[in-house]
């Protein structure tokens, strides 16, 4: 039976690839076409997914053109492994491209392929294009999750961009997400940096309400707040409270 030999022979290349023996998988592949077997988009798609974890992303993507030039749907995965691949692999202009092609063929990253791509958007300093990513995604049920935010508010944060962070603080909240310590960080010190020391606290305040851990870094960006503001009896009081936490302490004089 054809059809269950196709199947068969895929299932073979498929654990092949999976074991990192991609020359053999390459040869069952080539005695598959010899017999007339019918190429599939499971079997380009492992293909693809083993370039990529080999960070051969021209080799997967030549896989994905051939499939796409047989006829055959590149499945979800098909995209998620090239977007991630090229995401941390700093080849972002390729992963937008890929994600833009997703998107527009109705598919949906999966979380955390997103959040690669959202990663590696930020670092090079691109968060308000991730950010639209986001909006994108949201439109299409994408659900991101804490690691999203973790890298927008971090990338937002560096830019000195503290009234988005500030959206996507309560953008969390408002999905029952938790912001951690590294939301909180970049809030806390954002605000601190402009001024704004009083409401940088209030959010000290929560994180003890939530009994998050707080962190030394947090604890001096506020004290250095309130000194570059005067207000060295603040300073004085967040200092004794490092100090009565067991944190290793700045000077505050």
């Amino acid at each position: 039976n054809l059809i269950l030999d196709t199947i068969a022979s895929s299932f073979i290349v498929y654990t092949k690839l999976k074991l990192g023996n991609l020359e053999s998988a390459w040869d069952v592949y080539d005695e598959m076409l010899k017999r007339d077997f019918s190429a599939n988009s499971f079997l380009f798609s492992s293909f693809i997914k083993a370039y990529c974890e080999r960070g051969k992303i021209q080799e997967a993507e030549s896989m994905l053109q051939e499939m796409k030039n047989m006829g055959l749907k590149p499945y979800d995965e098909s995209f998620n492994h090239l977007i991630e691949a090229c995401s941390k692999l700093g080849e972002l202009d390729a992963g937008v491209k890929h994600f833009e092609e997703m998107t527009g063929r109705g598919l949906v990253p999966s979380c955390s392929t997103f959040n690669e791509m959202v990663r590696g958007l930020c670092e090079i300093g691109d968060s308000e294009k991730a950010n639209e990513f986001l909006t994108l995604v949201l439109d299409k049920g994408l659900s991101p999750n804490e690691v999203t935010y973790v890298h927008l508010t971090s990338g937002y944060g560096k830019q000195g961009k503290i009234q988005q962070v500030l959206k996507l603080y309560y953008e969390m909240e408002y999905r029952s997400l938790s912001p951690g310590l590294p939301v909180f960080t970049t809030l806390i010190r954002g605000l601190c940096d402009c001024g704004k020391v009083k409401e940088a606290e209030k959010y000290l305040r929560i994180m003890k309400g939530r009994s998050i851990g707080l962190s030394e870094e947090i604890y001096e960006a506020l004290i250095t707040g309130y000194l570059r503001n005067g207000d060295k009896t603040r300073a004085a009081l967040l200092h004794n409270e490092m100090v009565a936490r067991g944190m290793k302490t700045m000077k505050i004089i």
